[in-house]
């Protein structure tokens, strides 16, 4: 996936993303719950309370959330983070998420380097929402 950092730049990219999962992988849209520009701008894929198609054998009870890039040498900006981090409070407190969730990178459940290094090192500041 690659990086953006502007709103048109990133509405590109989401539009690539979504023909990707439709045409190639058979889905019926977007496979992620929601996508983060690297401008911070917050995309609905499928949204909450359905079911995703991100993590094969762990979509029934989890939330895909993708940050747009590549993330194995470039950092992920404040802005992208931070509005990571206001979309798990939403999820929260709209009672999408238990207030205990656990914060997964997509290695953590199958062979991958995704997030990217330097993204998945960001994960741990990302759980802690206060």
């Amino acid at each position: 996936m690659a990086n953006c950092r502007a709103l048109r730049e990133c509405t590109d990219q989401m539009i690539l993303i979504q023909k990707m999962h439709m045409k190639e992988r058979g889905f019926d849209d977007i496979g992620y719950n929601f996508l983060v520009g690297g401008d911070g701008t917050v995309y609905e894929g499928r949204g909450w309370g359905v079911i995703g198609a991100h993590t094969k054998g762990n979509n029934h009870d989890s939330l895909g959330v993708a940050l747009m890039g590549n993330f194995n040498n470039d950092t992920p900006c404040t802005e992208a983070l931070s509005s990571i981090k206001q979309l798990l409070r939403s999820g929260v407190s709209l009672g999408y998420l238990h207030p205990e969730f656990i914060l997964l990178g997509h290695r953590d459940l199958g062979n991958t380097q995704c997030p990217g290094e330097k993204l998945y090192a960001s994960l741990p500041h990302l759980r802690n929402l206060t």
